[in-house]
Protein backbone atom coordinates (compact mmCIF):
# COMPACT_ATOMS: atom_id res chain seq x y z
CA UNK A 1 0.00 0.00 0.00
CA UNK A 2 1.70 3.50 -0.97
CA UNK A 3 0.05 6.55 1.66
CA UNK A 4 0.80 10.05 1.00
CA UNK A 5 4.15 10.18 2.83
CA UNK A 6 5.62 7.56 0.26
CA UNK A 7 4.07 9.17 -2.59
CA UNK A 8 5.22 12.50 -1.85
CA UNK A 9 8.99 11.05 -1.33
CA UNK A 10 8.69 9.29 -4.78
CA UNK A 11 7.34 12.77 -6.02
CA UNK A 12 9.43 14.82 -4.72
CA UNK A 13 12.44 12.90 -5.92
CA UNK A 14 10.60 13.27 -9.47
CA UNK A 15 10.05 16.88 -9.03
CA UNK A 16 14.22 17.17 -8.09
CA UNK A 17 14.61 14.64 -11.50
CA UNK A 18 13.39 16.45 -13.96
CA UNK A 19 14.76 17.59 -16.82
CA UNK A 20 13.44 20.91 -18.10
CA UNK A 21 13.67 19.67 -21.93
CA UNK A 22 10.04 20.26 -23.29
CA UNK A 23 8.00 16.79 -23.79
CA UNK A 24 8.02 16.00 -27.62
CA UNK A 25 5.05 13.71 -29.10
CA UNK A 26 5.42 12.52 -33.01
CA UNK A 27 3.41 10.95 -35.54
CA UNK A 28 4.68 9.11 -38.40
CA UNK A 29 3.14 9.65 -41.94
CA UNK A 30 4.43 9.20 -45.56
CA UNK A 31 4.02 12.75 -46.53
CA UNK A 32 6.77 15.70 -47.87
CA UNK A 33 4.61 17.73 -45.70
CA UNK A 34 5.81 18.29 -42.05
CA UNK A 35 3.52 19.47 -39.61
CA UNK A 36 4.83 20.66 -35.98
CA UNK A 37 2.34 22.00 -33.10
CA UNK A 38 4.16 23.21 -30.17
CA UNK A 39 1.84 23.94 -27.51
CA UNK A 40 2.38 26.64 -24.69
CA UNK A 41 1.21 25.13 -21.33
CA UNK A 42 0.03 27.93 -18.63
CA UNK A 43 -1.57 30.31 -20.98
CA UNK A 44 0.41 32.45 -22.91
CA UNK A 45 0.59 36.58 -22.96
CA UNK A 46 0.00 37.26 -26.94
CA UNK A 47 0.49 41.13 -25.91
CA UNK A 48 3.68 40.64 -24.51
CA UNK A 49 5.01 38.42 -27.64
CA UNK A 50 3.03 40.36 -29.77
CA UNK A 51 2.50 44.08 -28.82
CA UNK A 52 -0.29 46.32 -30.37
CA UNK A 53 1.83 49.67 -29.47
CA UNK A 54 -0.47 51.62 -32.18
CA UNK A 55 -3.16 51.24 -29.89
CA UNK A 56 -3.89 54.01 -27.66
CA UNK A 57 -4.60 52.29 -24.66
CA UNK A 58 -1.97 50.01 -24.71
CA UNK A 59 0.75 51.89 -23.17
CA UNK A 60 -0.75 53.46 -20.03
CA UNK A 61 -2.84 49.71 -19.47
CA UNK A 62 0.69 47.54 -20.07
CA UNK A 63 2.62 49.49 -17.78
CA UNK A 64 5.92 48.27 -17.13
CA UNK A 65 5.87 45.50 -20.07
CA UNK A 66 5.55 48.44 -22.18
CA UNK A 67 9.08 49.08 -21.91
CA UNK A 68 10.39 45.73 -23.21
CA UNK A 69 9.09 46.18 -26.99
CA UNK A 70 9.25 50.40 -26.78
CA UNK A 71 11.98 49.96 -29.42
CA UNK A 72 11.29 46.21 -30.66
CA UNK A 73 11.12 45.41 -34.09
CA UNK A 74 8.29 46.10 -35.87
CA UNK A 75 5.85 43.95 -37.62
CA UNK A 76 3.45 46.30 -39.10
CA UNK A 77 1.94 49.63 -38.15
CA UNK A 78 0.06 48.72 -34.79
CA UNK A 79 2.03 45.46 -33.42
CA UNK A 80 5.62 44.54 -32.66
CA UNK A 81 7.33 41.33 -32.05
CA UNK A 82 8.93 41.18 -28.31
CA UNK A 83 12.81 41.40 -28.92
CA UNK A 84 13.78 38.17 -27.63
CA UNK A 85 12.46 36.42 -30.95
CA UNK A 86 14.64 38.26 -33.17
CA UNK A 87 15.25 34.75 -34.96
CA UNK A 88 11.06 34.55 -35.75
CA UNK A 89 11.28 38.00 -36.62
CA UNK A 90 13.83 37.03 -39.47
CA UNK A 91 11.52 34.46 -40.71
CA UNK A 92 8.51 37.01 -40.78
CA UNK A 93 10.94 39.63 -42.47
CA UNK A 94 11.17 37.00 -45.07
CA UNK A 95 7.82 35.62 -45.27
CA UNK A 96 8.59 32.49 -43.28
CA UNK A 97 6.36 33.68 -40.57
CA UNK A 98 2.80 35.24 -39.36
CA UNK A 99 1.05 36.07 -36.28
CA UNK A 100 -2.70 35.71 -35.46
CA UNK A 101 -3.57 37.81 -32.75
CA UNK A 102 -7.20 38.21 -30.46
CA UNK A 103 -7.48 34.78 -31.06
CA UNK A 104 -9.12 31.99 -28.97
CA UNK A 105 -10.16 28.48 -28.21
CA UNK A 106 -14.12 28.08 -27.59
CA UNK A 107 -13.05 28.08 -23.92
CA UNK A 108 -14.45 31.06 -22.29
CA UNK A 109 -13.34 30.57 -18.26
CA UNK A 110 -9.64 30.70 -16.64
CA UNK A 111 -8.64 26.49 -15.74
CA UNK A 112 -5.27 26.00 -17.45
CA UNK A 113 -6.97 22.00 -16.63
CA UNK A 114 -10.21 22.75 -18.65
CA UNK A 115 -8.22 25.43 -21.30
CA UNK A 116 -5.61 22.70 -22.44
CA UNK A 117 -8.25 20.07 -22.70
CA UNK A 118 -10.56 22.11 -25.17
CA UNK A 119 -7.75 23.16 -26.96
CA UNK A 120 -6.28 19.23 -27.41
CA UNK A 121 -9.35 17.58 -27.58
CA UNK A 122 -10.36 20.09 -30.22
CA UNK A 123 -14.37 20.48 -28.74
CA UNK A 124 -16.50 23.34 -26.89
CA UNK A 125 -16.91 21.65 -23.64
CA UNK A 126 -13.69 20.32 -21.38
CA UNK A 127 -13.31 16.58 -21.14
CA UNK A 128 -16.99 15.78 -23.42
CA UNK A 129 -14.15 14.34 -26.22
CA UNK A 130 -12.05 11.81 -25.25
CA UNK A 131 -9.63 11.93 -28.51
CA UNK A 132 -7.54 14.87 -29.60
CA UNK A 133 -7.71 16.89 -33.22
CA UNK A 134 -4.09 15.56 -34.00
CA UNK A 135 -5.20 12.12 -33.80
CA UNK A 136 -8.01 12.51 -35.98
CA UNK A 137 -5.86 14.67 -38.26
CA UNK A 138 -4.36 11.75 -38.86
CA UNK A 139 -7.22 9.81 -40.05
CA UNK A 140 -7.26 12.33 -42.72
CA UNK A 141 -4.41 11.21 -44.47
CA UNK A 142 -4.17 8.30 -46.37
CA UNK A 143 -4.46 4.69 -45.32
CA UNK A 144 -1.49 3.30 -44.02
CA UNK A 145 0.09 6.47 -43.00
CA UNK A 146 -1.71 6.67 -39.90
CA UNK A 147 1.45 5.41 -37.31
CA UNK A 148 1.74 7.40 -34.57
CA UNK A 149 4.88 7.44 -31.81
CA UNK A 150 4.81 9.59 -28.38
CA UNK A 151 8.30 10.67 -26.98
CA UNK A 152 7.01 11.55 -24.09
CA UNK A 153 5.88 9.86 -20.44
CA UNK A 154 2.35 9.89 -21.88
CA UNK A 155 0.87 10.52 -24.95
CA UNK A 156 -0.55 14.39 -25.10
CA UNK A 157 -4.30 14.55 -25.39
CA UNK A 158 -4.06 16.36 -28.83
CA UNK A 159 -2.50 12.86 -30.39
CA UNK A 160 -4.91 10.42 -28.45
CA UNK A 161 -7.55 9.02 -30.45
CA UNK A 162 -8.31 5.67 -32.68
CA UNK A 163 -4.92 6.61 -35.12
CA UNK A 164 -2.70 4.13 -33.35
CA UNK A 165 0.21 5.51 -31.22
CA UNK A 166 2.83 4.29 -29.55
CA UNK A 167 4.75 6.07 -26.41
CA UNK A 168 8.42 6.26 -25.86
CA UNK A 169 9.82 7.49 -22.79
CA UNK A 170 13.45 7.61 -22.63
CA UNK A 171 14.72 7.88 -19.17
CA UNK A 172 16.14 11.73 -19.78
CA UNK A 173 12.10 13.11 -20.28
CA UNK A 174 10.15 14.12 -17.52
CA UNK A 175 7.43 10.99 -16.02
CA UNK A 176 5.85 13.58 -14.22
CA UNK A 177 3.29 16.27 -15.87
CA UNK A 178 1.92 19.77 -15.15
CA UNK A 179 -0.94 18.69 -14.36
CA UNK A 180 0.00 15.51 -12.12
CA UNK A 181 2.25 17.92 -10.15
CA UNK A 182 -0.65 20.36 -9.81
CA UNK A 183 -3.29 17.94 -8.41
CA UNK A 184 -0.47 16.56 -6.16
CA UNK A 185 -0.11 19.96 -4.74
CA UNK A 186 -3.99 20.51 -4.17
CA UNK A 187 -3.16 16.67 -2.01
CA UNK A 188 -0.84 18.35 0.17
CA UNK A 189 -2.53 21.47 0.38
CA UNK A 190 -3.75 21.17 3.79
CA UNK A 191 -0.76 18.91 5.26
CA UNK A 192 1.32 21.13 7.31
CA UNK A 193 4.65 19.38 6.93
CA UNK A 194 4.31 18.38 3.55
CA UNK A 195 2.96 21.08 1.76
CA UNK A 196 5.86 23.28 2.24
CA UNK A 197 7.86 20.70 0.99
CA UNK A 198 6.04 20.03 -2.38
CA UNK A 199 6.10 24.20 -2.54
CA UNK A 200 9.58 24.40 -2.40
CA UNK A 201 10.09 21.51 -4.96
CA UNK A 202 7.85 22.41 -7.38
CA UNK A 203 9.05 26.35 -7.02
CA UNK A 204 12.21 25.43 -8.01
CA UNK A 205 10.99 23.49 -11.28
CA UNK A 206 9.26 26.84 -12.05
CA UNK A 207 12.14 29.47 -12.02
CA UNK A 208 13.52 27.04 -14.25
CA UNK A 209 10.55 26.89 -16.54
CA UNK A 210 11.17 24.57 -19.88
CA UNK A 211 12.03 27.49 -22.18
CA UNK A 212 13.99 29.40 -19.85
CA UNK A 213 16.27 26.45 -18.87
CA UNK A 214 19.90 27.00 -19.51
CA UNK A 215 19.47 29.98 -21.80
CA UNK A 216 17.44 28.33 -24.70
CA UNK A 217 20.24 25.17 -25.34
CA UNK A 218 17.48 23.18 -23.68
CA UNK A 219 14.97 24.15 -26.19
CA UNK A 220 17.28 24.29 -28.93
CA UNK A 221 18.04 20.42 -28.09
CA UNK A 222 14.68 19.48 -27.95
CA UNK A 223 14.02 21.37 -31.68
CA UNK A 224 16.63 19.82 -33.00
CA UNK A 225 15.92 16.52 -32.20
CA UNK A 226 12.68 16.93 -33.62
CA UNK A 227 14.17 17.98 -36.67
CA UNK A 228 16.19 15.03 -37.01
CA UNK A 229 13.51 12.88 -36.52
CA UNK A 230 11.25 15.20 -39.12
CA UNK A 231 13.56 15.25 -42.22
CA UNK A 232 14.55 11.34 -41.94
CA UNK A 233 12.91 9.62 -45.10
CA UNK A 234 11.41 7.15 -43.55
CA UNK A 235 11.03 9.45 -40.47
CA UNK A 236 7.96 11.45 -38.85
CA UNK A 237 6.29 13.99 -40.36
CA UNK A 238 3.73 15.50 -38.07
CA UNK A 239 5.13 16.59 -34.06
CA UNK A 240 3.77 17.63 -30.96
CA UNK A 241 6.11 19.75 -28.67
CA UNK A 242 5.01 20.32 -25.39
CA UNK A 243 6.22 23.93 -23.36
CA UNK A 244 5.73 24.86 -19.92
CA UNK A 245 6.59 27.96 -18.03
CA UNK A 246 3.81 30.72 -19.35
CA UNK A 247 2.06 31.26 -16.41
CA UNK A 248 3.60 34.61 -15.49
CA UNK A 249 1.46 35.91 -12.64
CA UNK A 250 4.72 37.76 -11.02
CA UNK A 251 7.57 39.31 -12.35
CA UNK A 252 6.43 38.52 -16.22
CA UNK A 253 9.24 40.69 -17.70
CA UNK A 254 12.33 39.17 -17.36
CA UNK A 255 10.50 35.37 -17.36
CA UNK A 256 8.33 36.04 -20.83
CA UNK A 257 11.99 37.31 -22.26
CA UNK A 258 13.65 34.20 -20.65
CA UNK A 259 10.80 32.31 -22.71
CA UNK A 260 10.55 33.76 -25.65
CA UNK A 261 14.12 33.11 -26.03
CA UNK A 262 14.18 29.23 -25.99
CA UNK A 263 11.03 29.57 -28.29
CA UNK A 264 13.08 31.22 -30.77
CA UNK A 265 15.77 29.14 -30.23
CA UNK A 266 13.77 26.11 -30.90
CA UNK A 267 12.10 26.75 -33.82
CA UNK A 268 15.78 28.08 -34.95
CA UNK A 269 16.69 24.48 -34.46
CA UNK A 270 13.72 23.17 -36.26
CA UNK A 271 14.58 25.57 -39.32
CA UNK A 272 18.02 24.72 -39.35
CA UNK A 273 17.64 21.13 -38.63
CA UNK A 274 14.94 20.48 -41.28
CA UNK A 275 17.33 21.86 -44.13
CA UNK A 276 15.67 21.62 -47.17
CA UNK A 277 12.53 20.29 -45.68
CA UNK A 278 11.99 23.57 -43.98
CA UNK A 279 10.46 24.22 -47.48
CA UNK A 280 7.45 22.22 -46.80
CA UNK A 281 6.79 22.71 -42.92
CA UNK A 282 3.96 24.47 -41.07
CA UNK A 283 5.09 25.29 -37.12
CA UNK A 284 1.84 26.42 -35.03
CA UNK A 285 2.81 27.78 -31.98
CA UNK A 286 -0.39 28.54 -29.62
CA UNK A 287 -2.15 28.36 -26.15
CA UNK A 288 -4.68 27.64 -23.91
CA UNK A 289 -6.17 31.27 -23.27
CA UNK A 290 -4.28 34.34 -22.95
CA UNK A 291 -3.81 36.90 -19.99
CA UNK A 292 -5.00 40.19 -18.78
CA UNK A 293 -4.68 43.56 -20.30
CA UNK A 294 -3.55 44.97 -17.23
CA UNK A 295 -0.86 43.97 -14.74
CA UNK A 296 -1.61 42.65 -11.28
CA UNK A 297 0.39 43.98 -7.59
CA UNK A 298 3.23 41.90 -8.59
CA UNK A 299 4.38 43.06 -12.09
CA UNK A 300 2.49 40.59 -13.37
CA UNK A 301 -0.61 39.27 -15.55
CA UNK A 302 -3.32 36.65 -14.65
CA UNK A 303 -5.39 34.30 -16.67
CA UNK A 304 -7.33 35.95 -19.64
CA UNK A 305 -8.94 35.07 -22.57
CA UNK A 306 -7.61 35.82 -26.23
CA UNK A 307 -4.04 35.82 -27.38
CA UNK A 308 -1.75 35.25 -29.97
CA UNK A 309 -0.78 32.23 -32.12
CA UNK A 310 2.31 32.01 -34.52
CA UNK A 311 2.39 30.05 -37.69
CA UNK A 312 6.31 29.24 -39.04
CA UNK A 313 7.70 27.75 -41.84
CA UNK A 314 8.55 27.49 -45.60
CA UNK A 315 4.72 26.86 -46.46
CA UNK A 316 3.62 29.67 -44.56
CA UNK A 317 2.38 33.06 -46.32
CA UNK A 318 3.87 34.59 -43.73
CA UNK A 319 5.03 38.77 -43.54
CA UNK A 320 1.57 39.78 -41.66
CA UNK A 321 -0.18 40.29 -38.77
CA UNK A 322 -3.80 38.32 -38.92
CA UNK A 323 -6.29 40.29 -36.85
CA UNK A 324 -9.58 41.66 -36.63
CA UNK A 325 -8.27 44.44 -33.59
CA UNK A 326 -10.79 44.81 -31.34
CA UNK A 327 -8.67 47.30 -29.08
CA UNK A 328 -7.73 47.92 -25.52
CA UNK A 329 -9.50 50.57 -24.11
CA UNK A 330 -11.52 49.29 -21.58
CA UNK A 331 -15.19 49.13 -23.10
CA UNK A 332 -13.71 46.74 -25.79
CA UNK A 333 -12.57 44.18 -23.24
CA UNK A 334 -14.05 41.36 -22.34
CA UNK A 335 -15.55 41.53 -18.93
CA UNK A 336 -13.82 44.70 -18.74
CA UNK A 337 -10.23 42.91 -18.25
CA UNK A 338 -9.10 40.60 -21.43
CA UNK A 339 -7.97 41.15 -25.03
CA UNK A 340 -11.82 40.08 -26.89
CA UNK A 341 -11.56 37.37 -29.27
CA UNK A 342 -12.17 38.27 -32.93
CA UNK A 343 -10.66 34.71 -34.07
CA UNK A 344 -11.18 31.38 -33.88
CA UNK A 345 -8.07 29.22 -33.09
CA UNK A 346 -9.76 26.52 -34.61
CA UNK A 347 -10.42 28.29 -37.90
CA UNK A 348 -7.09 28.79 -37.88
CA UNK A 349 -5.69 25.54 -37.23
CA UNK A 350 -8.32 23.94 -39.73
CA UNK A 351 -7.00 26.92 -42.28
CA UNK A 352 -3.89 25.83 -41.92
CA UNK A 353 -3.57 22.12 -42.04
CA UNK A 354 -6.08 21.87 -44.31
CA UNK A 355 -4.15 24.19 -46.97
CA UNK A 356 -1.13 22.51 -45.94
CA UNK A 357 -2.24 18.79 -46.62
CA UNK A 358 -4.38 19.61 -49.47
CA UNK A 359 -7.40 18.04 -47.36
CA UNK A 360 -10.40 19.71 -48.26
CA UNK A 361 -11.22 22.46 -45.46
CA UNK A 362 -14.60 21.30 -44.78
CA UNK A 363 -14.09 18.21 -44.11
CA UNK A 364 -10.77 19.51 -42.13
CA UNK A 365 -12.73 21.00 -39.75
CA UNK A 366 -15.92 18.72 -39.69
CA UNK A 367 -13.08 15.95 -38.43
CA UNK A 368 -10.67 18.01 -36.39
CA UNK A 369 -13.10 20.17 -34.62
CA UNK A 370 -16.61 18.42 -35.09
CA UNK A 371 -18.62 20.96 -32.49
CA UNK A 372 -17.97 23.98 -33.98
CA UNK A 373 -20.59 25.92 -35.18
CA UNK A 374 -20.19 28.98 -37.43
CA UNK A 375 -16.65 28.84 -38.15
CA UNK A 376 -15.27 28.77 -41.05
CA UNK A 377 -11.17 27.73 -41.56
CA UNK A 378 -9.13 30.42 -42.57
CA UNK A 379 -7.79 31.19 -45.95
CA UNK A 380 -4.73 32.09 -47.36
CA UNK A 381 -2.72 31.01 -44.47
CA UNK A 382 -0.37 28.58 -46.94
CA UNK A 383 1.61 29.60 -49.62
CA UNK A 384 0.18 28.02 -53.04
Amino acid sequence: MIDRRSMMLAGGMAAGALIVAPRMALAAAATDRRFVFIIQRGAADGLHIAAPVGDPAFASARGVLAEDVASAPKLDGMFRLHPALSGLHALYTGGEALVAHAVASPYRDRSHFDGQNILETGGTAAYARKDGWMNRLLTLLPEGQRQAIAIAATVPMALRGPAEVASYAPSQLPDASDDLLARVAMLYADDAQLHGLWEQATATRAITGDMAADNGRSAAATGGLAAKLLAADNGARIAMIETGGWDTHAQQRGRMAAQLRGLDAMIGALKDGLGAHWANTLVLVATEFGRTVALNGTQGTDHGTASAALLAGGAVNGGRVITDWPGLGAPALLDRRDLRPTMALDALIAGAVSAHFAIDPARSLATMFPDSRGVRPVEGLIRA
